[in-house]
């Protein structure tokens, strides 16, 4: 499991940097702008799949979380 979970976080980086990169790269408007936009989608679509992901190994027992205990 947190093999995927940083997998994801790895593919949201790029996808952040690759938006970045055709955004600040010349080009003509429609292409740079479809461009960034897909690969922002696909950084929004990784993130919430990551999320549900997560909510789904918390409900089935796989995950725990391990915060500071409440009364501490």
């Amino acid at each position: 499991m947190s093999l995927l979970i940083a997998f994801a976080f790895v593919v949201i980086l790029g996808a952040l940097v690759l938006a970045g990169v055709f955004m600040i790269r010349g080009g003509d408007g429609e292409s740079k702008s479809g461009r960034m936009m897909r690969a922002l989608s696909v950084r929004i679509g990784v993130s919430v799949a990551l999320f549900v992901c997560i909510l789904v190994a918390w409900r089935l027992g796989w995950i725990h979380p391990s915060g500071i205990p409440l009364g501490r």
